[in-house]
C-alpha cells in the first residue's frame, strides 16, 4: 500500500467513513427537525446537540478527503427517526433517539476520536434529559390510558373466552363481553378519578400554606425559626441555614411583599400526577377501547373456536403494540417489552380459559 493509499484509507475503511458520515448528517438533520418544533431551553439544547453531530460530519468528511460522492443512504433507524421528527416532533422521537445514540460504534472504532466516542454517550444522557421531561408531562394520562387499554384488553378476552369455553351460546358470549366492557370501563374511570384526586390532594397538603409567608417580615432574625422549616422539608442543618438567611435577606429588601416561593423548598410535581378527569376520561376511553378487541368476532358473527382463534389473534396483536409503546417511551427494548406484554396478557387469559372449559364440562 503506498503513502496515499494509506493516508485516504482503505476501500472498507472509506465505506465506512461515508456511512458514518451519512448517519451524522442525518442526525444532526433529525435534531433540527425536533429543534424547529421547540422553544426556548429545549430548542438551544436539540440545536446544540445538531451542531455535535456537524463537528462529527466534518471529521468524517476529512478523512475522505473532502470527498464526500457515493455517501449512503443513513441507516434505516436514523431515517425513521427523521420521517418521525419532521411529522410528530414527539417524546417517542427523542425515546428513539436515546436508543440510537446508546447503540454508537466509535468507541470501538480506531478512525473515531475518543472525544467523539465521549460525546455520543453523552448526548445519549442529554437526549434522556430531554425525553424524561416529555415523560414526566405525560406520565399521568399515559399510566392511565396504558394500564386501562391492557386491563380492558387481556380482563374482557379472559372473560369471553371462559364464558365461551363452557358451551355457551354465541349471543351469551356477546352480551357478557359488552356488559364486562361497560363494567371495566365505568369502574376504571371512577376509580382513576378517586385516585388522581387523592394523590393531588395529598400534595396540596404538603405544599406550603401561602398565607405562612406573611410572618416571616416579623420573625426574630437571630433565632430564625424559617430554618426550622427548611429542615422538616428535608435540607441538612447547614443548609437550611444558608437557605434561611437567603430568604431573609430576600424578604428585608421587599418588606412586606414577601416572595412567593419564600417558603418552598421544591416545586411539586402536581403536573407529573395530572388531573382526575382527564385521567378518569382516558381511563375509561383506553378500557372501553381495549375490551371492545375481544368481542368484535362475535359482533361480526363468529362462534366457537374460530371467535375465539380469531379473538387471541386479536388481543395478541394489541398487547404486542401497546407493550412495544411502552418499550418505546421507556428507552428499553421495544420487542422485549411486546413479548413481556403478550406472555402476561395470553397468560391469564389462558387460565380463565380452562377454568371454563372445566365447569363446561362439568356442567354438561
Amino acid at each position: 500500500m503506498n503513502d496515499d493509499e494509506q493516508r485516504l484509507g482503505s476501500a472498507a475503511d472509506r465505506a465506512r467513513w461515508r456511512r458514518y458520515l451519512a448517519d451524522e448528517r442525518a442526525e444532526a438533520a433529525v435534531y433540527r427537525e425536533l429543534a424547529a418544533r421547540r422553544e426556548g431551553e429545549e430548542r438551544e439544547i436539540l440545536l446544540a446537540l445538531a451542531a455535535a453531530e456537524g463537528r462529527h460530519e466534518a471529521h468524517w468528511l476529512a478523512l475522505l478527503g473532502g470527498d464526500d460522492a457515493g455517501v449512503p443512504r443513513a441507516d434505516v433507524r436514523t431515517r425513521l427517526l427523521g420521517a418521525l421528527a419532521r411529522r410528530f416532533g414527539s417524546i417517542f422521537v427523542l425515546a428513539l433517539a436515546q436508543r440510537a445514540e446508546a447503540r454508537s460504534p466509535y468507541a470501538d472504532d480506531p478512525d473515531a476520536t475518543a472525544a467523539m466516542a465521549a460525546d455520543e454517550r453523552i448526548h445519549g444522557e442529554v437526549v434522556r434529559g430531554l425525553a424524561a421531561r416529555g415523560r414526566r408531562r405525560l406520565a399521568g394520562t399515559f399510566r392511565a390510558a396504558v394500564f386501562g387499554a391492557n386491563d380492558g384488553l387481556v380482563s374482557n378476552l379472559a372473560l369471553v373466552l371462559g364464558i365461551g369455553a363452557t358451551g355457551v351460546p354465541a349471543p351469551v358470549v356477546l352480551f357478557t363481553g359488552i356488559a364486562g366492557l361497560l363494567a371495566g370501563a365505568l369502574s376504571m374511570g371512577a376509580g382513576e378519578y378517586v385516585s388522581v384526586r387523592s394523590q393531588r390532594e395529598l400534595l396540596e397538603a404538603s405544599a406550603p400554606d401561602p398565607t405562612a409567608r406573611e410572618a416571616l417580615v416579623d420573625l426574630d432574625i437571630d433565632a430564625n425559626e424559617l430554618a426550622l422549616v427548611y429542615r422538616a422539608r428535608g435540607m441538612t442543618d447547614e443548609e437550611s441555614r444558608e437557605h434561611a438567611a437567603l430568604v431573609v435577606a430576600r424578604v428585608q429588601a421587599a418588606g412586606r411583599h414577601t416572595p412567593t416561593d419564600a417558603l418552598a423548598v421544591t416545586a411539586h410535581d402536581d403536573d407529573a400526577v395530572g388531573t382526575g378527569l382527564s385521567a378518569a376520561v382516558s381511563s375509561f376511553s383506553f378500557f372501553a377501547s381495549g375490551a371492545l378487541i375481544p368481542v368484535l368476532p362475535w359482533i361480526f358473527g363468529l362462534s366457537g373456536t374460530a371467535a375465539v382463534v380469531t379473538a387471541t389473534v386479536l388481543v395478541g396483536i394489541a398487547l404486542l403494540a401497546t407493550g412495544a409503546i411502552v418499550g418505546l417511551l421507556s428507552g428499553a427494548s421495544p420487542l422485549k417489552r411486546a413479548l413481556r406484554q403478550l406472555g402476561i396478557g395470553l397468560g391469564a387469559a389462558a387460565v380463565t380459559y380452562l377454568l371454563g372449559l372445566a365447569f363446561g364440562t362439568t356442567l354438561a
